[in-house]
């Protein structure tokens, strides 16, 4: 009922119908998800994972995740996606696991509903980089932390609008996914890195989602090289599909502080990313998801280069192949990538 909580009571967030017919959520006039029938479909979400060759997905929420609606609609939401999640763990027990989402407005249920949900077998936490425009450093959130840090979960980290999108006007072209989401990871890991969260909260180990949103080579300036002695920080590789980057952030902060993310059911999307000119453009069968003519992020194609696109996972694990190969990582290395990592810091046996 998630989708439903927010589509009801969602307040400044609401979902618009797509040109290709497909529901979007919005929050205003940014487009802020695109919700896939695998995401809450979890029969749907182990076909497609037999399909792609995933054994495990660890699943969790997306943006806006359940930071709207006020106290009691914050709470409703997390409890029914995080039951939901439950469930589909309970039926599925050998292939999911969950990240629980919490009402972070609200410190004290918080708390309450981080216990509720690692006692129906939830394995870290889902945490956007900003909760409604408030740094995750802040002092309001510290009996979050503590609770978190004392369990020893591990928590991802996504990217949202960032703070003051609206006063830079990011809802134009779409500027929240391609320079938004990069620049909110950016200042939340550089706050707890001044703020030193890291020693305040021992136990915390952070994964980033989709390697720090740095999808060109541009992105990445040094950021590699000063993050490497964070070593409480792991990298995910979802939905991003450049190898240079894969390759020079596993030189820099070695194989076992990098973990496959599949971003399912998004990268099952037909599409290819390229990069012009510090930009990046994702290559779509024309046709295929509407008009696009306004979103300078995508680009469509056709003819035989259409017809050669495969699913966007499939060119994520390309470009994992590519740098691997560019460094020589051996075979031991490479399954520490796809399962060793994730499996020690999950704890699954």
């Amino acid at each position: 009922r998630w989708l439903e909580i927010l589509r009801e009571q969602g307040g400044e967030y609401g979902m618009k119908l797509r040109p290709d017919g497909h529901e979007e959520i919005y929050r205003g006039e940014t487009p802020v998800a695109f919700p896939q029938p695998g995401h809450f479909d979890y029969d749907l979400r182990i076909k497609q994972m037999d399909a792609t060759g995933i054994d495990v997905s660890i699943v969790s929420l997306t943006c806006p995740n359940v930071y709207f609606g006020g106290v009691e609609v914050s709470c409703m939401a997390a409890r029914e996606s995080n039951d939901t999640m439950a469930e589909a763990q309970s039926t599925y027990p050998d292939r999911i696991r969950w990240y629980t989402s919490l009402p972070w407005e609200y410190p004290e249920r918080a708390v309450e509903e981080l216990k509720r949900s690692c006692d129906n077998g939830a394995s870290g936490v889902m945490v956007l980089a900003n909760v409604t425009g408030r740094s995750l450093t802040e002092e309001f959130f510290a009996p979050i932390w503590e609770e978190i840090d004392k369990r020893g979960l591990p928590v991802l980290l996504h990217p949202t609008d960032p703070p003051g999108a609206d006063q830079m006007a990011m809802g134009d072209f779409d500027l929240s996914w391609s320079v938004g989401f990069m620049f909110d990871t950016t200042l939340a890991i550089t706050r707890m890195i001044f703020d030193g969260f890291f020693d305040k909260y021992p136990n915390l180990k952070l994964i980033l989602a989709h390697v720090g949103r740095a999808y060109c080579e541009e992105d990445v300036g040094n950021a590699f090289e000063i993050l490497r002695e964070t070593e409480r920080l792991t990298f995910d590789f979802s939905a991003n599909t450049n190898a240079k980057v894969f390759e020079w952030a596993i030189n820099a902060v070695g194989p076992q502080r990098m973990i496959f993310g599949s971003d399912l059911p998004i990268t099952r999307m037909r599409m290819r990313r390229i990069t012009e000119n510090g930009k990046y453009i994702n290559l779509v069968p024309k046709g295929l998801y509407g008009n696009v003519s306004n979103d300078p992020s995508m680009r469509e194609i056709e003819g035989e280069e259409a017809d050669r696109l495969s699913f966007f996972i499939y060119e994520e694990i390309k470009s994992i192949q590519e740098a691997a190969n560019n460094i020589g990582l051996n075979k031991s290395e490479i399954k520490d990538l796809f399962f060793n990592n994730a499996h020690r810091m999950l704890g699954l046996k």
